[in-house]
């Protein structure tokens, strides 16, 4: 990983706090320059494809005969530019030595890491306050720091450093659009917020107003970042190894789940094939790097066993099998064309080098064992070879298991000169790709790993062995290990809802509709009651409005929301807190109440109920922390709480309450306490509404 100095430093000094989040500005530091040459080009490719928007529909408009020639001209020179762009961010895009691992002191097959998705900065703080000032009736300007912390997260995700920081900070503003989401995007109308977002290897822009686009952008993002981390490990050992394995499965499982939950992607990098295509890959170098850890084990060793070569064989032969599979995904259109080639020619490549990797292993064993083999090597070599007719042909025989040193050097020298083909024919691809061919890296292991199979074969051939020639099937692909994609931990990355003042998001949010805030005052007696119940958490509902009492003729309704008590903001306590409230305030009682429009919130204040509990300290009257659950209907929204939000929907302690219990507490100070007369009907009516509410 990328050692910073200034991550040494005093974490709280202004002028880092976005290197704290994970995001480092100074791109030619900390990212490299390749990230700023394509963001470069993306801006060159967007401006192209403007230029050649306008020339068509000039084309198009134009009558005269010369006008439409001196267009067809220019198209001609923009598309041509248009081009060579392209071809440089290909170019760009095959560049894997900035992303390889820190440490080359010995050589090792490439990675194929991705770069990260560009985006332009987005105005939103006009658009957010214009909203909250028309759908939540307050003043937008109380809320500039949350919506400058909010942008400043966004602009501090476009440049994440390549490392557990950069990750938890695109995480922190994917979980934030949660919230975002669901405040200030309605399902009915537009904000007029367009998120645009460059193609990850073509630099073409794309541009859609769901926050869903921006929320796979981000993905993308981390998986690619996962891809860049598990790159620049050191392969050199099994500590690096293990944590380039676990980021190449955490990339995977991250297109899997943009793959299985976003659909109808406006650039191909999000596309269905694309994702699939990417999940082979990082999983195919997975595969390559634990074949590396086994590698490792057969160095250590000064004598390796028979039984350690067969397995590292078989591993080889699975690993050049997931490239097989990797070279079908990528070399099928539209795929094929959409990746770079040099993509497509290094699968290929690869799966030719582990190929020949899986039968120079097998020669090894076979050719350097003395003595008897075990009962386990003996069967290993039983079922050694792969002889299904796709694979091997239809005239294809298993050989024999070789017990004598003599069979065990006809098959061992058997395997070599396969090993040696397949190199040569990884070479032979290597060198048909303009792009391979400058990578000094991978040239330099193909070349090795042909010399030592060439060298190997030179110490046993024999000059004067006239034996005839066997072709032995291929080896039969199998692994000690087995793989599980690491999907997003979304909870791992807890946030707090920047708007949280505005209320509980299941309540007050975008979907939802509600009156404007109104405020009623109520001054009673001593001995009088102010005819209302409330009952539920945050926010707490008006249970129930008693016909002529103060509350009706001050203008409350069942199913309306306090959203404030006196100066204080309710909107967010429990049912104990706002009971306080009102018993705080005596006889002079000033509420701020809202009535929600939507009928399904409406409906499922009465469906739902948890048993009530009766407060009987309060005015004699039920103050009941019944909690409800609205279904999804129309411009309503499930009252689904996250865990950051702190609250759930039945956050206040119930239990059960009889009308028996009532009739024992007559004495009781009731909140719909009138003259004796009136009181019996009343209080029996309260009692059996409450019962229907358990």
């Amino acid at each position: 990983m990328i050692k910073m100095p200034c991550m040494q430093e005093n974490m709280n000094s202004p002028i880092l706090q976005s290197l704290r989040r994970g995001s480092d500005p100074r791109a030619a530091t900390c990212r490299g320059k390749l990230q700023s040459k394509r963001s470069k080009l993306n801006m060159e490719i967007n401006k192209e494809l403007m230029l050649r928007s306008g020339a068509e529909n000039l084309f198009k408009a134009s009558t005269n005969k010369k006008m439409k020639e001196t267009v067809a001209l220019e198209l001609s020179f923009v598309n041509s530019n248009l081009q060579l762009l392209k071809e440089q961010l290909a170019e760009l895009n095959s560049s894997v030595e900035l992303y390889q691992m820190q440490n080359n002191s010995e050589v090792a097959v490439p990675m194929i890491p991705l770069g990260l998705k560009e985006t332009k900065e987005i105005e939103l703080r006009d658009s957010f306050k214009d909203f909250i000032l028309e759908h939540y009736s307050e003043d937008g300007t109380n809320y500039e720091n949350q919506l400058a912390e909010l942008m400043d997260i966004r602009q501090a995700m476009r440049t994440p450093t390549r490392d557990n920081n950069g990750i938890a900070l695109l995480f922190e503003y994917y979980n934030q659009l949660y919230f975002v989401e669901r405040r200030f995007f309605p399902p009915d109308r537009s904000l007029g917020i367009y998120f645009e977002w460059y193609d990850s290897l073509t630099g073409v822009p794309s541009c859609q107003r769901t926050v869903a686009f921006e929320k796979a952008s981000v993905l993308f993002n981390i998986g690619g970042l996962y891809t860049q981390i598990g790159t620049r490990q050191d392969r050199n050992t099994e500590e690096g190894l293990d944590t380039a394995v676990d980021n190449f499965l955490r990339a995977a499982g991250t297109f899997q789940y943009i793959h299985e939950n976003f659909t109808n992607a406006p650039s191909m990098d999000l596309g269905p094939e694309t994702l699939h295509m990417l999940v082979q890959l990082m999983c195919g170098q997975a595969r390559e790097c634990l074949f590396e850890k086994t590698e490792i084990t057969f160095y250590e060793k000064k004598n390796p066993d028979i039984a350690l070569c067969l397995e590292l064989g078989q591993e080889a032969a699975h690993v050049s099998d997931v490239y097989e599979k990797v070279f079908e995904a990528i070399s099928h259109p539209p795929v094929k064309d959409y990746v770079p080639f040099s993509w497509v020619s290094l699968a290929q490549v690869k799966q030719e080098h582990y190929r020949a990797l899986a039968n120079f292993y097998i020669a090894v064993g076979l050719l350097d064992h003395e003595g008897d083999l075990d009962k386990k090597t003996r069967e290993t070599l039983q079922f050694l070879h792969d002889i299904r007719p796709d694979r091997a042909g239809n005239n294809a025989v298993r050989p024999t298991v070789p017990e004598s040193k003599d069979l065990r050097m006809y098959l061992g020298k058997a395997h070599l000169r396969e090993a040696l083909l397949m190199h040569e024919e990884a070479l032979r691809v290597n060198r048909m790709c303009r792009e391979l061919r400058k990578k000094d890296i991978l040239q330099e292991v193909l070349r090795l790993s042909h010399d030592r199979s060439l060298n190997k074969y030179a110490d046993v051939d024999d000059e004067d062995d006239f034996q005839e020639v066997l072709e032995p099937p291929p080896v039969m692909p199998a692994t000690t290990y087995q793989l599980t994609l690491a999907f997003p931990d979304f909870s791992q990355y807890k946030v707090s809802d920047l708007f949280k003042s505005l209320g509980p998001v299941a309540v007050f949010s975008a979907k939802h509709h509600w009156t404007a805030p109104r405020t009623i005052q109520l001054r009673k007696k001593e001995d009088e009651g102010y005819g209302f119940s409330v009952r539920g958490d945050a926010p707490v509902v008006v249970a129930g409005v008693e016909q002529n009492s103060l509350a009706d003729i001050g203008g409350m309704r069942e199913g309306d929301y306090l959203v404030g008590i006196g100066d204080h903001d309710v909107k967010w306590a429990s049912h104990a807190d706002v009971v306080k409230e009102i018993k705080t305030a005596q006889n002079n009682l000033k509420l701020r109440l809202v009535t929600p429009l939507d009928r399904s919130m409406a409906k499922s204040n009465y469906k739902e109920k948890t048993p009530v509990k009766s407060v009987k300290s309060l005015m004699g009257g039920s103050i009941s922390p019944t909690s409800t659950t609205s279904s999804s209907s129309g411009l309503s929204v499930s009252h689904s709480y996250s865990p950051e939000d702190g609250f759930s929907p039945a956050s206040s302690e119930s239990s059960g309450s009889t009308r028996e219990q009532f009739r024992n507490n007559k004495k009781a100070w009731s909140i719909f306490k009138k003259p004796p007369r009136e009181r019996r009907n009343s209080r029996d009516d309260f009692i059996e509404e409450n019962i229907i509410f358990r």
